[in-house]
């Protein structure tokens, strides 16, 4: 799919962004039903333990997908579900599959991958639905983003990207993942810091990070922030020059400063995190919340931890609420800067 320049998306009226968000939720209702008849058919129950629909509100091979194998792949391996199933629900920064999720009143056989892209999504699709509208199970992981350039090119430090990116902000090209993701932010609060003018910002979005090494290397786009995992094979290999990472504090796994080190106030994280549908029983979210438990204390979720670089953040219950709410507001004010 060819890259698409979003320095700002076009203004579109509440009843446009309503029907397509309709249309695609239409697809999305297909699609999980299903996968509920056929786990019906194969003599499955009506219980979480019987039967469990996983929605990646994504494409396949992004993070959330990834995810959402991941955790399949442990519930079979350690037989915690007898029927686990991902679905996948790709649109809008995963405000379709939202859309959908959040009209699946008392749906107790299903969850949903959530994280930080999605709260971006929601402001710039102007999505009617939030993560108001669904049921927080858990966090599962974090891993950050890494700000990286191609190898030939003369910026060796971030300092020396912000002195020509000054110059002519809207000569250059920087790609990310879709419009609202923590990518998107960090390079938007990066111009901030650095005193250029955020919605001068030329950002493209790609579906992928395969895509953005390509077009990294190809001389497409200048500089790119997307997570470290899907970069590192380009950096071992001197492809990619990688310059700073997003993280809080130094990660013992990337040999690299933090914006923050370099005296940038910035820290955002990729986390990622597990909901319930919304009107489902206090028991019914117990059972979910010991099932997604056991899930990451699995051998094999594990080994997807140190596969991806991700970080273990699991987090539950009213920690985990309250956290949704924090992140919430941090992304609101992100965009609400910028006019969204």
């Amino acid at each position: 799919m060819a890259p698409t320049p979003s320095q700002k998306p076009p203004a579109r009226s509440a009843s446009h962004r309503r029907l397509w968000l309709t249309v695609f939720a239409v697809f999305g209702a297909a699609a999980v039903a299903l996968a509920s008849v056929n786990a019906s058919a194969s003599g499955a129950g009506d219980d979480a333990r019987s039967r469990l629909t996983l929605i990646a509100p994504a494409g396949a091979g992004g993070g959330w997908d990834g995810a959402a194998r991941e955790a399949q792949q442990a519930i079979r391996a350690q037989g915690i579900v007898n029927n686990a199933q991902v679905v996948n629900i790709p649109g809008a920064g995963g405000t379709i599959g939202l859309t959908k999720f959040a009209g699946m009143q008392g749906e107790s056989t299903t969850m949903m991958v959530t994280g930080i892209t999605m709260l971006g999504a929601i402001n710039l699709n102007g999505s009617e639905a939030t993560l108001d509208d669904v049921t927080p199970i858990a966090r599962i992981t974090e891993d950050y983003d890494v700000l990286v350039v191609p190898a030939d090119s003369p910026y060796d430090s971030v300092e020396d990207l912000l002195a020509e990116w000054k110059k002519k902000p809207g000569s250059f090209a920087f790609g990310g993942g879709s419009l609202g993701s923590v990518d998107q932010m960090i390079i938007t609060q990066l111009a901030q810091a650095g005193g250029i003018d955020p919605t001068a910002v030329n950002y493209i979005a790609y579906s992928g990070g395969g895509e953005l090494a390509t077009s990294l290397m190809s001389g497409t786009i200048k500089a790119s922030v997307s997570g470290y995992v899907d970069f590192a094979d380009q950096i071992e290999a001197g492809k990619l020059k990688a310059l700073a990472v997003s993280a809080p504090e130094p990660v013992a796994s990337i040999d690299l400063p933090t914006l923050k080190e370099l005296g940038y106030d910035i820290e955002l994280t990729n986390w990622r995190g597990i909901v319930a549908a919304p009107g489902i029983t206090a028991e019914e979210k117990r059972e979910l919340q010991t099932i997604v438990e056991e899930v990451v204390g699995t051998p094999e979720w594990q080994d997807a931890i140190e596969r991806n670089q991700w970080t273990d953040t699991f987090l539950a219950g009213e920690d985990f609420e309250a956290f949704i709410a924090d992140e919430t507001r941090s992304v609101n004010k992100i965009w609400n800067e910028l006019g969204y």
